[in-house]
């Protein structure tokens, strides 16, 4: 899906680790929400509260969940999935497009 329709996007971004990587936040009529940004070369620590589906819409990355010893190599139009309450770590070496969505 390329568009979404009849959704609310809140206009103030989400900046994280100086603003290296940004997003903003997509209401959903239902109360469901998503998340579309941009990440900037470098390596970053997320944490989550929800489970996430992140979806990679430009670029590539290598991502490692907590617990594991592997990192996995990832590339536009290709997705993962990061449990609730854990970490992850992500290495980008240019810039990546992303929707994550959060899931109950």
């Amino acid at each position: 899906m390329s568009a979404f329709d009849n959704v609310t996007v809140t206009r103030e971004a989400n900046i994280y680790f100086d603003g290296k990587v940004t997003s903003r936040k997509v209401t959903f009529s239902d109360g469901s929400y998503k998340t579309l940004g941009i990440m900037m070369p470098g390596n970053y620590t997320f944490g989550t509260e929800k489970a996430e589906l992140m979806e990679i819409l430009a670029g590539q990355l290598r991502y490692r969940l907590q617990g594991e010893t592997t990192w996995h190599e990832i590339v536009a139009g290709q997705s993962f999935n990061v449990p609730a309450n854990a970490e992850f770590d992500i290495e980008i070496s240019a810039l990546v497009d992303y929707c994550c969505s959060y899931l109950d």
